[in-house]
C-alpha cells in the first residue's frame, strides 16, 4: 500500500497522531528532505522500524521504479515531503500514477496544507478556486502566464519565493491592475506568521518597503476577476424573450432564462416582453 502523509507546515503540535503511526510502521519512508524527517521524527519521538530513502526532484523518476518494485512486493511505503501534503507542488504525483496503474491501493494521512490554509485566512472568496503552484522564474514567461490568467474567475493560490514575491506582485498590478484584491500569507502557523491583504500594488510597495525584504514561505492569494456587466436595451431583452419562446419555453419561462443569462433584472425583461 503507498500511503501520502501530510506533515506540519510550521508547528509540530499540527502533527496528527497517525503520521507518528505511519512512519513508525512502514516499510519504507520515502521522504523528499531525509534529514528534515529525521529531526521530525525526532520531535515526534518516532522510531523508524524500515528503510528511510530518499524521494526528491532530483532523482523521482528513478526512485518511483524502485518504489513502485517494493508496492508490488507487498510493501508499504509512506511519501512525506518536507511540509504538507505530498504531490501538492511536491514529489508524489509520479508514485501515485504508476501505483494506480499498478492497481496498487492508494491512501493518505491528510495533514495541513498552505494551500487551503492561506485561503482560509486570506478573506477572500472561498467557494471556488484554484492553485497555480510556481509561476515561471523568468519575467517575461510570468508575465505571460499571468495575462493567460487575466480572466480567471476563481480565486488563485500561488507558492512564491520571498525574493521573487515583490517583482510577481508589481507583474500581477501590471496584467490585472492595481487593486485586484490579495493577501500574502507568511509563515504560516510559525511563530512570525503574517498576513497582508490588500491590492496587489500595494502589497508590491509594502514588500518593497520592507527593510531586510520578505522573508519565509510565502503563499499568495489573488482574487479572480470579475465578468463585466452589460448593459442590454429594451429591444435586445425583448428579442431575447422571443428567441427563448422560439424554442418552446413559456412567455414566464423565457423571461426566467433571460433574466438569468443577462443578468438583468426580471422585472426589466417582464417590461422590455410586454412593450
Amino acid at each position: 500500500m503507498l500511503i501520502l502523509a501530510g506533515t506540519p507546515i510550521g508547528r509540530v503540535a499540527d502533527a496528527s497522531s497517525r503520521l507518528g503511526e505511519v512512519l513508525a510502521s512502514a516499510d519504507v519512508v520515502a521522504a523528499e528532505d531525509t534529514r528534515r524527517l529525521r529531526r521530525l521524527l525526532g520531535e515526534l519521538g518516532v522510531e523508524p522500524s524500515g528503510r528511510v530513502v530518499s524521494y526528491f526532484e532530483g532523482n523521482e523518476e528513478r526512485r518511483t521504479t524502485e518504489l513502485l518494485d517494493e508496492l508490488r512486493a507487498g510493501a508499504t511505503v509512506v511519501v512525506v515531503t518536507d511540509a504538507g501534503m505530498p504531490s501538492v507542488s511536491d514529489p508524489g504525483y509520479r508514485l501515485v500514477a504508476a501505483a494506480v496503474e499498478a492497481d496498487v491501493p492508494v491512501t493518505a494521512v491528510p495533514g495541513p496544507s498552505a494551500v487551503l490554509t492561506a485561503l482560509a485566512v486570506s478573506g477572500l472568496p472561498v467557494d471556488r478556486f484554484c492553485f497555480e503552484g510556481f509561476l515561471p522564474r523568468k519575467a517575461g514567461e510570468r508575465g505571460r502566464r499571468l495575462a493567460e490568467l487575466s480572466g480567471e474567475p476563481r480565486t488563485m493560490v500561488f507558492f512564491e519565493s520571498p525574493h521573487r514575491t515583490e517583482a510577481t506582485l508589481r507583474d500581477m498590478a501590471t496584467a490585472w491592475g492595481d487593486d485586484r484584491p490579495a493577501a500574502v500569507c507568511r509563515e504560516l502557523t510559525k511563530t512570525y506568521e503574517e498576513v497582508r491583504r490588500g491590492g496587489v500594488r500595494e502589497l508590491a510597495e509594502w514588500c518593497a518597503g520592507l527593510e531586510h525584504g520578505v522573508r519565509g514561505e510565502v503563499t499568495l492569494v489573488v482574487s479572480g476577476a470579475v465578468a463585466e456587466q452589460r448593459e442590454y436595451s429594451a429591444d435586445e431583452l425583448a428579442e431575447l424573450v422571443r428567441e427563448a419562446e422560439s424554442g418552446g419555453l413559456t412567455r414566464k419561462d423565457a423571461i426566467a432564462r433571460v433574466a438569468e443569462g443577462t443578468g438583468a433584472r426580471k422585472k426589466d425583461v417582464y417590461a422590455a416582453a410586454h412593450r
